[in-house]
């Protein structure tokens, strides 16, 4: 696997000081998905668990349905390349761009709610098969911080984990938030994890983008300790998403169907 991190020689100033020195930085790397021998998209991400990200991703594009629709897939790590065989295709796919590039920032390059992918593979959540109390809450968001190793070394990262009331269950993290997702979504997939009862916790802004990618995973819950956007809440209703931001220093703010979150009031 290539390296996730590596060392460079900076120059820091504090207060005033000059001291030479090394810092940890966070690598990336470009991955190009071919699916049935055409290019489809080239990602930006951190290299470890390529695999499952492209298959997330895939399923969360709409391409894919379910992970047994893949007949064969191999990532070929120097080269950059994952291949990707199915006779599954979405007959949407003929109608999307050949070619995507995808960076590892959220921006244009990014598919929003107006496209047809997105309202396809939305799930709207009815049932609350998962609950949590505040407590609960900082506990899952202290256990996200205290895993994300890279990130303390690095700053450079975002980090994700799927959880329950018992705690993470799985962890994943990216340069990019939408990869971190898309490796548990592909986890999950590949393993036939069920989604019911859990809930992701976040270390990024709970975007628009984001908020979909949780409602494609089928998540009824998401966990920050950053803000929401206008837009994200505003689809967190729609599709009965409970939305939690603001996670820190014994404090927290319930955004959106609040019935998932156990008060004493």
């Amino acid at each position: 696997m290539k390296a996730i991190e590596i060392k460079r020689d900076i120059i820091r100033i504090t207060k005033g000081n000059i001291e030479r020195t090394e810092d940890a930085i966070v690598t990336e790397h470009p991955v190009t998905v071919k699916i049935n021998g055409q290019e489809f998209v080239t990602m930006v991400c951190t290299p470890e668990y390529i695999e499952d990200m492209v298959i997330g991703y895939l399923a969360s594009e709409g391409i894919i349905k379910k992970f047994d629709e893949i007949k064969e897939i191999w990532v070929q790590e120097k080269e950059g390349f994952v291949h990707v065989k199915t006779d599954k295709v979405n007959p949407y796919f003929q109608d999307f761009q050949n070619k995507r590039y995808i960076t590892s920032c959220c921006g244009m390059s990014r598919q929003g709610f107006v496209f047809v992918n997105d309202a396809l593979t939305a799930k709207k959540m009815d049932d609350v098969s998962v609950k949590l109390t505040p407590d609960d809450c900082f506990r899952l968001m202290k256990d996200l911080q205290n895993s994300a190793v890279t990130f303390q070394n690095t700053g450079g990262v975002h980090n994700a984990a799927l959880c329950d009331a018992g705690g993470l269950i799985l962890s994943r993290m990216d340069i990019g938030r939408h990869n971190a997702l898309d490796k548990i979504y592909g986890h999950c997939l590949k393993n036939g994890i069920s989604m019911e009862g859990k809930a992701i916790v976040f270390s990024g802004r709970i975007s628009s983008e984001i908020l979909l990618k949780v409602a494609k995973i089928g998540c009824e819950l998401i966990l920050s300790k950053s803000a929401p956007t206008e837009l994200a809440l505003e689809l967190a209703e729609g599709l009965g998403i409970t939305t939690v931001g603001f996670i820190r220093n014994d404090s927290l703010n319930i955004y959106t169907c609040p019935e998932r979150i156990l008060l004493n009031d």
